[in-house]
Formats: structure tokens, C-alpha cells, sequence
């Protein structure tokens, strides 16, 4: 059967992550490139504050090219959306009769519908690989397989920012405080995958500054280690 191509939405962690395993074990599907919105004037990916270098060994060591979608800080939905809107288009132009892009989204409905929406209007599909997944159940499996990811941001208002710089591990899920969703679905927080059974190498990184933005949001910092000479 011929696989359809796919691009794959791409934060830098563990979900996407995740979606990537789970669309490369589907025979209908064959990812093509990961699709990554990134702050222009920092150089970082949105919302997980990555740095570009580190998206591109992710992307390396996991054998595939980033699509980079560049957007100005602050902005607004509505650049955003042009942004993506013409990357898409270039996609098309790279990998003719391309129309899907996948998500690693778990459960928030309005965000499925969201993206739904604006895919559509460009007459592309948005695909959910992990949709309706037990996040409990889903962040035990992605320790126990071995997959490998640090948290890189946390919501101060829904979680304690000692959290953030944390091995995303069974002892760190074991101390997550009530309420917290194991995946941090609800915003509590993001990661950074770093390594795992999709690495053709694990990236070897060293921890950084942590800063807090906008007087809620911890960010910490994860620097590729140079190779010496």
C-alpha cells in the first residue's frame, strides 16, 4: 500500500514525539517533514521556548527535514495564520498532492477545532494520532519505552516552578501534585525530548539559565553540548 505523506506538527516534545511513533508504525502514513512554528525575534520554537539549534539535531537525529514557520513576537493570530498558510503552500510545492498534517493533541476540543478550521480554509486535514489517549497511561508507556525528555517550561499558576528543568521521569510523575494532568494537557507544562528509541543519537545537552516571563512562565534553558575541536 502507498503511504500517504504527512507533515507532523513539531514543539520539540513529547507528544509530538509520540505522534511521530505512533504515524511511523501506521502503514497509511508517511511523514515527510516536521512542521515547526518559531519566534522570529528570538530564535526559539513558540511556546516551548526551544532554541533553533536544538530543534535541528531533534530533527537530525531523527532523520527528518523542518519546515520552519517564522513568526514575529508579539504578533497576531491573524500573521500567524498567514505564516502557516504559506508554508503550506510551499510544502505542497515540495511534496506535490500533499494535505495532511498531523497533531499531537490528547483532548482539548477547542483546539482540535481550531486547527481543524484553519487547515481546512487552506484544503488541508488535521489528523490526531494520540486523540482521546489516558494521558496517565500515555506518559507511563513514554518513560517505560525508554523515550527521553526534560520540562522546559511551567505555568507557574498551575504548577511549582522547581518542576521546570526536571527529568520528565516515573519520580517526577509520582510527585506531580493532584489535579496536574500527567501530560500537562492542561498547559501545566511542556517539554523537550532529548533522546530514545526514534533518536538515531541522543542529543547531548547541558542546562542552562531559568528565567520567568511575563510573571508566570518558568523557562529553562537546554544548551547543545559542542563537541570538542
Amino acid at each position: 500500500m502507498e503511504r500517504t505523506p504527512i507533515l507532523l506538527a513539531w514543539s520539540g516534545g513529547k507528544d509530538c514525539l509520540l505522534a511521530l511513533q505512533r504515524l511511523r508504525a501506521d502503514p497509511r502514513w508517511q511523514v515527510v517533514a516536521l512542521f515547526t512554528t518559531l519566534n522570529r525575534s528570538y530564535g526559539r520554537v513558540a511556546m516551548h521556548g526551544i532554541q533553533r539549534d536544538v530543534l535541528l539535531a531533534q530533527a537530525d537525529a531523527l532523520g527528518l527535514p523542518v519546515m520552519e514557520v517564522p513568526i514575529d513576537w508579539p504578533g497576531s493570530n491573524e500573521a500567524y495564520e498567514q505564516a502557516q498558510a504559506a508554508a503550506l503552500a510551499e510544502a505542497r510545492m515540495r511534496w506535490p498532492g500533499i494535505r495532511h498534517c498531523a497533531f499531537g493533541d490528547l483532548f482539548l476540543q477547542d483546539v482540535r477545532d481550531y486547527r481543524v478550521r484553519q487547515l481546512g480554509r487552506e484544503n488541508w486535514r488535521a489528523v490526531f494520532p494520540l486523540w482521546g489517549e489516558d494521558t496517565a497511561r500515555l506518559a507511563r508507556r513514554f518513560v517505560s519505552e525508554g523515550h527521553r525528555a526534560v520540562l522546559c517550561c511551567v505555568d507557574t499558576q498551575r504548577l511549582d516552578p522547581a518542576f521546570c528543568g526536571r527529568v520528565f521521569d516515573r519520580v517526577l510523575l509520582d510527585q506531580l501534585p493532584p489535579g496536574t494532568d500527567p501530560c500537562g494537557e492542561g498547559g501545566e507544562f511542556h517539554t523537550l525530548s532529548y533522546g530514545g528509541p526514534l533518536f538515531r543519537v541522543d542529543l547531548s545537552l547541558r542546562r542552562g539559565e531559568s528565567v520567568l516571563r511575563d510573571r508566570r512562565f518558568q523557562f529553562t534553558d537546554f544548551l547543545l553540548n559542542t563537541p570538542p575541536g
